[in-house]
């Protein structure tokens, strides 16, 4: 279906970034998927292509240009070209805002230019140990002291973990405000900060080159220079920013969702079973063609969210909805895009195999989908 949301330049993003992937990111697939982590020339390349921060301002080398059409394309053809691992999804749809309209001048001087350049990964490092979707009930501390904050604490599952030079902690900086998520702030933590160690990289089902790990925090000083935002009121910067976090989350699964039906009717022309392909089985065609309309459903919706989010009118919910529809509906596709290939769709060598491990995390990060419903539920007043 021709989608119709694009222009020009937007044509000419997406050829760069089909170029970047195709060259320096899927050749190295298996060698970051074994290994659990991409290299940091690939970070470096892309940006000089200028694929990182384009919403920065332009003396920050930037572009100045918000537009979320841009992330969608760099997610798109991520997937579109069989990708894996670098995280610049975490860089350029979750944490751009945070960077952006947060910091003061003294830090956007600080950490912009590399940020823009790729010689700064970041994280944000929300979840911990016994704090997932209920963030404001997080235990990891920042007590002030003088000039600094001494943090403590530790997290789990964050991306870009290992790699990250800049991390957004989100801690308790009040520990006795009458409601707990009026205690928080985000304090970024740089690396070489004394008392800042990462942990294991983590060992997880799928999207295994992206690099995930556990974080610990012991008595390590921050400047108060590198708070973001205002001190105690890190969770409305959070809600902020989530809306945007799960769009980019719905792009990815339509993304992987549209790769895996493509592999899927290739492999139905291309395998014979009782002296015929099997894409010409009903039961398989149907299939095929159920999802293939199921794809341009998703697409046209979250084509929709995308034109939202660019008006400022996208709403917490509709992100929301958006994130637990088209994460549920890729999960059933892929599932049974696997369920065609047979046997051979068990079998790692099959990109379809990778797809449905890396798929089943995204019911989760995020927002797990039950949070999801129970935000679109509360919006309708219940």
């Amino acid at each position: 279906m021709r989608r119709n949301i694009f222009e020009p330049e937007h044509d000419e993003f997406r050829s760069t970034a089909k170029s970047f992937f195709e060259t320096v990111c899927a050749p190295n697939s298996q060698e970051w998927e074994d290994r659990g982590y991409v290299d940091r020339s690939a970070w470096l390349e892309a940006g000089k292509l200028g694929l990182i921060g384009w919403e920065m301002p332009e003396k920050f080398g930037g572009a100045d240009i918000q537009d979320f059409r841009f992330n969608a394309i760099l997610n798109e053809e991520y997937h579109a070209t069989g990708s894996v691992g670098i995280g610049l999804g975490v860089q350029n749809d979750i944490l751009s805002g945070y960077f952006r309209d947060l910091t003061t001048d003294e830090q956007k001087d600080r950490w912009l230019p590399k940020y823009v350049s790729g010689e700064y990964i970041t994280a944000i490092a929300m979840s911990e140990p016994g704090a997932g979707s209920d963030l404001a009930n997080i235990k990891t501390t920042a007590k002030r002291d003088g000039d600094h904050y001494i943090v403590n604490g530790s997290k789990t599952f964050i991306s870009n973990g290992l790699l990250a030079d800049l991390v957004v902690v989100v801690c308790r900086t009040d520990p006795d405000a009458a409601k707990p998520h009026k205690g928080i702030s985000l304090i970024v933590v740089e690396t070489g900060m004394e008392g800042f160690t990462r942990g294991r990289k983590l060992d997880k089902i799928g999207q295994r080159a992206a690099d995930t790990a556990e974080l610990f925090f012991e008595n390590v000083r921050v400047p108060v220079e590198n708070l973001i935002g205002e001190e105690n009121r890190g969770f409305y910067h959070l809600m902020r920013n989530l809306p945007a976090e799960r769009l980019g989350i719905a792009i990815h699964a339509v993304a992987q969702a549209k790769r895996a039906v493509e592999l899927s009717t290739e492999y139905a022309h291309e395998r014979k079973a009782f002296g015929q392909p099997i894409g010409e089985f009903q039961v398989n065609r149907h299939a095929l063609a159920q999802m293939h309309t199921e794809v341009n459903v998703m697409q046209t919706y979250i084509d929709q969210c995308i034109v939202a989010v660019n008006a400022n009118s996208l709403t917490g919910d509709e992100a929301a909805g958006a994130k637990w529809w088209a994460t549920d509906t890729q999960w059933r596709i892929i599932d049974r895009c696997l369920q065609l290939h047979g046997g051979y769709g068990y079998i790692n060598e099959y990109e379809i195999a990778r797809l449905w491990r890396d798929a089943r995390v995204q019911r989760i990060y995020g927002g797990t989908n039950e949070i999801m419903l129970d935000i679109v539920g509360k919006g309708l007043g219940f």
